[in-house]
């Protein structure tokens, strides 16, 4: 299979040169050239669902030999559906891997093919990664000791929780973690910046491990496909908290595949971007607003291109989802009466679409709706536990990265900055 450019200006280019890549050279992002039509059931594992949804997009490439091993290596802790107390909805638990994130399937994909990819190589590999919170982490933890590849992490000072923080700056050897001054907008700004820089890329291999990079879009459809096979019934429904759209888009690609998905619903913090737009609104990228579901403060998503390519009409576009907009005061709220309510402590990424749930509810929407729990509210302590009034327990992984000592480096918020950094590691 082919990949093309969203912005139609770049070159077809293969699976492994996408993943490569990163970002096509127009500065779009790489989509299949067509959609294969899924009509398989679901494996017994999460790791034999991602082999048979993934294979019609690796027929051909270089990586088609590797996908067992990929999705083995990716896929080797569970997503399970887990039924909701007090209500007819489930939650689908993305935060058993070793960052407590749904990121790390996404990432542990990415950096397994990666690896292979560069094997043998002159020059080390580059991954610049922006994050909000979680995805830095997740690909640190992915890409830490790997041959011939490298990590930059770059994240906005002070906008992420002291536990993310840490897991960011905890890893040293082939990774290193950036403070920069600014927000997660500035961090993607660089990146972008980066990968538009020639003579940069020309003294400097890279690519990028975010939402926007193939390697991490298309095994992330392998868990809503897994949830939405083994459920059996009507088609599955899902309340996704998104920011840059990345998971969110995973679960629309899936469905347009022909997984047994129902609506897909959006659920957004303060950044009002997409619930402006999908409410009739020109789509009005502006600076993010830092909330408590810091993972998301995002004003710009990067992956609504891919949305956009999916559906270039507008009106076809918002009459296929519904976003919804939830504040810091909603958010606390959920997260304080989520253990007397559904038996759950939420973090607060997962407490949007608890929020979305009720507001479905109190609508009469009564259909079974499955809540995407994306990160574990350990990772939110000084959030959670005020609320809950109890410490919450620390899955064992991620208590063992913080035991590690963490540092990270100051950076401006300036493209050149980024660009001095790399070209002198």
């Amino acid at each position: 299979m082919r990949f093309l450019s969203t912005r139609g200006r770049a070159p077809a280019a293969t699976l492994s040169q996408a993943i490569a890549a990163g970002l096509a050279p127009d500065g779009g992002l790489y989509v299949p050239e067509t959609l294969p039509r899924f009509a398989g059931a679901g494996g017994a594992t999460l790791a034999d669902t991602a082999q048979a949804l993934l294979a019609p997009f690796f027929v051909g490439d270089a990586l088609a030999p590797e996908l067992p091993a990929l999705c083995a290596h990716a896929f080797s802790f569970d997503a399970p559906l887990v039924p909701l107390n007090g209500d007819d909805a489930s939650v689908l638990e993305l935060f058993h891997g070793p960052t407590a994130a749904f990121k790390d399937y996404g990432a542990r994909f990415l950096a397994a093919a990666l690896s292979q990819l560069n094997a043998g190589a002159q020059r080390p590999l580059t991954i610049l990664v922006a994050t909000s919170g979680d995805t830095g982490s997740a690909v640190g933890a992915a890409f830490h000791g790997l041959p011939n590849v490298r990590v930059a992490i770059l994240y906005p000072d002070g906008r992420v929780s002291p536990r993310q923080a840490h897991q960011l700056g905890c890893f040293g050897g082939n990774v290193r973690a950036f403070r920069v001054a600014g927000s997660f907008d500035d961090c993607q700004r660089m990146v972008k910046a980066s990968f538009a820089d020639e003579a940069l890329r020309a003294d400097v291999p890279l690519t990028s491990a975010n939402s926007i990079s193939l390697g991490r879009l298309l095994p992330q459809m392998a868990y809503y496909a897994h949830a939405a096979l083994a459920r059996g019934r009507e088609p599955l429904a899902f309340i996704v908290p998104t920011g840059n759209l990345g998971n969110a888009f995973a679960a629309i690609l899936a469905r347009a595949l022909g997984v047994p998905i129902g609506d897909i619903v959006l659920a957004g913090n303060a950044n009002r971007v997409l619930p402006e737009y999908f409410a009739g609104r020109d789509y009005a990228p502006r600076a993010s607003v830092a909330t408590i579901a810091n993972a998301m403060d995002v004003g710009d998503p990067s992956n609504f291109e891919r949305l956009r390519w999916l559906y270039p009409d507008d009106a076809k576009l918002r009459g296929a989802f519904r976003a919804e907009s939830v504040d810091d005061e909603e958010i606390r709220a959920a997260i304080g009466s989520g253990e007397s309510r559904f038996g759950r402590t939420f973090d607060p990424h997962t407490a949007c679409a608890a929020v979305v749930l009720g507001r479905l509810r109190a609508s009469g929407d009564r259909r079974h709706y499955a809540l995407v729990a994306t990160a574990h509210p350990a990772k939110f302590e000084t959030v959670v536990e005020p609320l809950v009034g109890h410490a919450v327990a620390v899955p064992p992984a991620l208590a063992a990265m913080l035991e590690r000592p963490a540092s990270a480096e100051v950076l401006a918020a300036q493209p050149a900055a980024l660009a001095r950094v790399l070209r002198s590691w």
